[in-house]
């Protein structure tokens, strides 16, 4: 039975934020985060993730169809986590489950390490150790760049990016839905905020307390990522423990390029919840 996916919004200190959701309201809460794209990366394993969790891809503030407008004080792994938590909060969840892509997965291993709220994980594609930022990111840490970037070179640079990040080639009307955020002048410097923001001690440090906790955690991985290479993925498996690694074909973003087995792994490790 498919499971229609809605679009639906909380409130989480004063900005109403936007969430996809999928799934009976009474099955296990799966919070899934994105990093520098928005909730769309879910889109195609949400119908299927929903037959056995209550998914909700949420957009961070200044993200997606999300209000508000980050800084790059704002936009830190920390301080993302706790907007993360209160929305958590807002939506009823004590505890929960978490998937995460990219920089998202930063704020998964501090919610993971931190806060006793995560009982199972599930990493994608995403940033670790000192995995990023990407030379594509790291650039918008100087202030001088970010404010010589207009916003149709940013919305340039997120088309190539977004191109760069699946085996298959996204249909026009496909790569417009994944632009059409940065459309709008605060997401763009929300955005900027992220990259300003993107600093690999956040991950770093959180290692010995990720060790300590063993929380279960499967890394699901597009093997051809230029982005978030594999490498690291297979070094998270060696050093903490409680973790497996998928690996199916694809890039940064494999639910577009291998949507099926990327839900499939995602189940699988959700379904051995204790």
């Amino acid at each position: 039975m498919a499971h229609p996916v809605t679009r639906r919004t909380v409130e989480v200190d004063g900005t109403e934020l936007s969430y996809l959701t999928a799934g009976e309201g009474d099955s296990p809460p799966l919070l899934l985060l994105h990093g520098t794209f928005w909730s769309r990366v879910w889109a195609p394993v949400l119908p299927q993730l929903a037959q056995t969790a209550r998914c909700i891809a949420l957009d961070l503030p200044g993200f997606g169809a999300s209000a508000g407008e980050l800084t790059p004080e704002q936009a830190t792994i920390p301080a993302l986590a706790e907007t993360v938590l209160h929305a958590g909060r807002a939506l009823g969840l004590d505890t929960f489950d978490v998937a995460a892509h990219d920089i998202g997965g930063g704020i998964a291993q501090h919610l993971a390490a931190t806060t006793g709220s995560v009982r199972r994980m599930v990493l994608m594609n995403s940033v670790m150790f000192d995995s990023w930022p990407v030379p594509a990111v790291e650039r918008f840490r100087d202030p001088q760049v970010r404010e010589a970037t207009s916003q149709d070179e940013l919305l340039t640079a997120r088309a190539t990016s977004t191109r760069g990040s699946t085996h298959r080639t996204l249909g026009e009307d496909e790569l417009a839905d994944y632009l059409s955020p940065w459309q709008d002048p605060a997401r763009v410097r929300s955005w900027m905020a992220m990259a300003a923001a993107a600093d690999a001690r956040y991950t770093l440090d959180l290692v010995p307390a990720l060790q300590e906790a063993a929380i279960p955690t499967r890394l699901v991985w597009g093997r051809d990522d230029d982005f978030q290479k594999i490498e690291y993925a297979r070094r998270y498996v060696a050093e903490i423990p409680a973790s497996d690694l998928v690996v199916v074909e694809g890039k940064h973003i494999p639910t577009e390029d291998s949507p099926d087995e990327v839900a499939r792994a995602i189940a699988e490790h959700l379904a051995a919840r204790s």
